[in-house]
Order: C-alpha cells, then structure tokens, then sequence
C-alpha cells in the first residue's frame, strides 16, 4: 500500500469527526488545516474541476468554512483520536 492510499484510508476512516492534516502546498510552504469531511452545509451548488483525480481529497476546512482540495501525495502527517499518523 502506498502513501496515497494509506492516507486516503485513514481520512476515509474518520468518518466525517475532525481531523488535522498538515501538508505541503504548491509554493512549497508547509500548511496545516482543521477539517472533516461530510459537510454539505454550505454547498452551493457547482461542480469540483478535481473531483475525479484520485491524488485529491475534498475536505471542508472548519475555521474558514469553506471546501478545500488537498492533495494526498503532499501530507506530512495527520492527527485524528489522539493519534498522529506520519507520512
């Protein structure tokens, strides 16, 4: 199993309770964010232009309240339950 795969899983597995994940960005700059997933709240409507890449999560961020795309190859580590989960 991959390091995509395994941090699909553990994500998957949280079954939509907060998580944290950190990860690097596109400018290089490591991130870290708050987030579940599940949320449909605040769908808008829309389509996701990544949706059907299978290195991309969507997640919904809690402090900014909106959908963000993270990439799976990109996580450093995730922290879920008490538990931190490096890659």
């Amino acid at each position: 199993m991959d390091k995509r795969e395994k941090a699909y899983g553990l994500i998957k597995s949280t079954n939509g309770k907060i998580f944290s994940v950190t990860f690097k960005k596109k400018d290089g700059t490591e991130r870290e964010m708050v987030c579940r997933l599940g949320v449909t709240k605040h769908l808008k409507g829309g389509e996701d232009n990544k949706a059907h890449l299978p290195q991309y999560i969507n997640v919904f961020e809690m402090s900014s309240e909106k959908y963000k795309t993270v990439s799976l190859d990109t996580i450093t580590n995730i922290r879920y339950s008490g538990n931190t989960y490096t890659f």
